[in-house]
């Protein structure tokens, strides 16, 4: 069932939210060489938790961490380890979900370690773009399918390819929420957009193709030709205008 929020509950949402993309940019902002995936993870729950909040991600069915933190060819729920170490011309991505006053707020980003190869600046460029270019069409009386077919013909017409095996979603009252939100497909199909919907918009790109493996520890995706990939997500809601990007800083979008 799609859940509609009242513009009490958006507001109450964009705390979740604002707090969110607060956690992610302190997640970015400590990626150096050197720097353990578990650092990155205990810097995302101590700015959930002394903001009141908890980290969406600890526990959610059995996830051992507050944040998800992926490098180079993982795609998503890398789990955070005090031996997993962030190496010079790494690619990390971070991903995170704050719950705060009964509302969950999601994203993600890609950030880069030092200096990195041009495909990987490329990559991560292309990757962001391609929400922005999907959102386009994140407007009452579209269809989900369009922002969907938007994000993939950007991230085909630049030589890469989009993960079918993990959509985007509808985030509230609940972590994951439908509607589901591909990062492929036609357009002008399934449900139409309505004011007052919050969903995720996280375009998962690969250097290669885009068939994904799933590593023994159950949560670990990679890439399965091993090729670089980067993830870039935000919380938004769908107005009578312009999409509302939540997860921001001020206004600011990481």
């Amino acid at each position: 069932m799609i859940r509609i929020k009242t513009e009490q509950e958006l507001e109450r949402m964009r705390v979740a939210c604002r707090l969110t993309a607060i956690a992610r940019k302190a997640a970015a902002d400590a990626v150096h060489p050197g720097v353990t995936t578990g650092e990155i993870d205990r810097i995302v729950r101590k700015t959930i938790e002394q903001a009141g909040g908890k980290p969406s991600f600890l526990g959610y069915a059995g996830f051992p961490g507050s944040a998800c933190v992926s490098i180079n060819d993982e795609v998503i729920h890398g789990i955070p380890s005090d031996t997993r170490v962030v190496n010079e011309g790494d690619i990390v991505k971070v991903d995170v979900g704050a719950y705060i006053g009964g509302f969950h707020g999601d994203c993600a980003c890609t950030v880069p370690c030092g200096a990195v190869s041009d495909e990987a600046k490329r990559l991560i460029e292309v990757t962001r773009q391609s929400f922005y270019e999907g959102i386009k069409f994140a407007r009452e009386g579209y269809r989900v399918s369009d922002i969907s077919a938007a994000v993939q013909a950007y991230v085909e017409k630049n030589g890469f390819s989009v993960v079918r095996a993990y959509v985007g979603h509808g985030v509230g009252e609940n972590l994951h929420e439908s509607p589901e939100v591909p990062n492929f497909g036609r357009p002008g199909h399934g449900l139409r957009l309505q004011r007052g919907m919050t969903i995720a918009v996280e375009p998962m790109v690969n250097v290669g193709v885009y068939d994904i493996k799933v590593l023994p520890d159950g949560w670990t995706v990679k890439t399965k030709d091993g090729k670089l990939s980067a993830h870039y997500e935000n919380t938004i809601a769908i107005t009578d205008g312009e999409p509302e990007i939540m997860t921001n800083i001020d206004g600011e979008v990481l």
